[in-house]
């Protein structure tokens, strides 16, 4: 991709699934991000640590970074050889400036490309389930901004839009939402004339009101009704399939602990349930460096992690090594997961617990004869492992080896207040450990904890978190927990 250039993209009106394929290529591949106010937090997590971001965000009559500053700014990265992003809420060519940008641009002979945006006019009142369209209803959608110059009056022929006789969108109109009512029913529309409000349309938080011409002003004003919201006006506002409010987890705000390379399966099943995820990620894991991965006269391999499967074998592959080595091998894993990241590397697994943890993992490796005292067994595991995988093989006189080949880091966050949240997810005891050490005096009484499994459980438990466990160590039985509980 050329260096020296300015990608106008439209970022959509805030779910993160609604941008483009195109758009998310070009934030991943960015140098500097120039951004606004309405971009939603989950758009923003997408752009990568290390790209510089320049927040040039507005509020109505509130202009921190003036437009020619920002067009400035644009053209100054531009200039210094970087690939340089205006990201803007919505569509660029909607009510937005991009076209006095990219006229900036041009006459500097920037180089340009605009990446369209889903526009809020029309997906918002999809996700409120009310079409804009309808043939019984009407046959034109129209759209109109709400918002005039400080101290001059709206520019709005109301009388032209009363005979159209169609659906109209007013966009920043939330302060100007009574007189646009008053003009309406002055140019003839009927006071009882169905409306529809739209506040945080596509986000989590997302909340509908409908009301009449006549009340729509109040209606606003006594829900406390704040910018970026749609106005509807129109037959149509009377249809309502609403999908999106009835989402298990929705208005449910969700801490994620696990790592932040495991984190996207997990945020992404819980956003399609509704929820608000936070990402915390609690701890990393990296590969130990000196660790021998030459499993040698060892019968059998035991993997009880994902990273331990991945660490493993960056390591057998970095010693011009590869699956051949186990040729002859047996290999247990201590779940799915880990299986699947073992099938990655084209090696089957031969051995899964019923229930996946440590305890279950070694006592059906005895009872249903997978290993016996025949067998040398190496347990391929973290640096600073549960000891109980160990202790029930020694009792039963199993000859094994333990080699740590990674280990755990804590993550510095800032402190939490959990009080804005219903529910934090432990996938293992290390998490706890790790959000107790960015939150070392906090009062977890009454936040739910939802734990992959029993040992992970008893730590959050004794750490005051009341808990909830997984039927399956796995994430989407985490998924599921969370669901029965949230909707019971």
């Amino acid at each position: 991709m050329s260096r020296g250039k300015v990608f106008l993209v439209g970022a959509g009106p805030g779910d993160e699934d609604l941008l483009t394929v195109k758009a998310v290529r070009v934030i991943e591949n960015a140098d500097v991000v120039v951004y606004d106010r309405l971009v939603s937090q989950s758009i923003m997590d997408l752009i990568p640590n290390h790209v510089k971001k320049i927040d040039v965000g507005k509020n109505a009559g509130n202009h921190p970074v003036p437009q020619h500053k920002i067009n400035e700014i644009l053209k100054n990265e531009a200039q210094k050889g970087n690939l340089t992003v205006r990201l803007k809420s919505g569509d660029p060519f909607v009510f937005g400036r991009g076209g006095e940008e990219l006229e900036y641009l041009s006459e500097n002979d920037i180089e340009f490309e605009a990446i369209p945006g889903i526009t809020s006019p029309v997906a918002v009142p999809a996700y409120a389930g009310i079409p804009v369209t309808h043939r019984d209803f009407c046959s034109s959608l129209h759209i109109i901004t709400g918002h005039a110059k400080a101290g001059s009056a709206l520019n709005i022929d109301f009388d032209s839009l009363v005979r159209l006789n169609g659906t109209l969108i007013f966009m920043m109109s939330v302060s100007t939402i009574a007189d646009i009512a008053q003009g309406l029913m002055q140019a003839g529309m009927d006071r009882n004339m169905p409306c529809a409000v739209i506040e945080n349309g596509t986000r989590t938080n997302q909340r509908k009101f409908v009301s009449t011409l006549e009340h729509i002003g109040e209606t606003v004003r006594c829900n406390q009704v704040k910018s970026p919201a749609v106005i509807m006006v129109g037959k149509v506002c009377q249809l309502s399939f609403d999908w999106f409010s009835d989402k298990p987890l929705k208005n449910k705000h969700i801490i994620l602990t696990l790592p932040q390379r495991k984190q996207s399966i997990l945020a992404q099943m819980l956003h399609d349930m509704g929820a608000d995820v936070l990402k915390y990620p609690c701890i990393e894991t990296k590969a130990l460096p000196d660790f021998d991965p030459n499993p040698g006269d060892y019968s059998t391999l035991v993997f009880t992690s994902a990273a331990g499967v991945e660490s493993y074998f960056d390591k057998l592959l970095a010693q011009h090594m590869d699956a051949r080595i186990l040729a002859g091998k047996k290999i247990a894993c201590i779940g799915e997961k880990t299986a699947a990241k073992l099938k990655d590397y084209g090696v089957l697994c031969d051995f899964i617990p019923s229930v996946y943890d440590a305890e279950t993992l070694a006592n059906e490796m005895i009872s249903k004869r997978f290993i016996s005292s025949n067998d040398k067994v190496l347990l391929l595991r973290a640096e600073w492992a549960s000891p109980s995988l160990a202790e029930i093989l020694r009792q039963n006189h199993i000859d094994f080896c333990e080699r740590p080949i990674y280990s755990t880091h804590f993550i510095h966050h800032e402190p939490l207040d959990l009080s804005a949240y219903d529910y934090i997810t432990f996938t293992s005891g290390s998490c706890v450990e790790g959000f107790l050490n960015c939150n070392p005096d906090i009062d977890c009484s009454n936040i739910k904890a939802v734990c992959i499994g029993q040992s992970t459980a008893s730590k959050a438990q004794a750490a005051g978190f009341p808990v909830l466990i997984a039927d399956k160590a796995t994430i989407e039985s985490m998924c599921d927990k969370l669901r029965s509980d949230a909707t019971c």
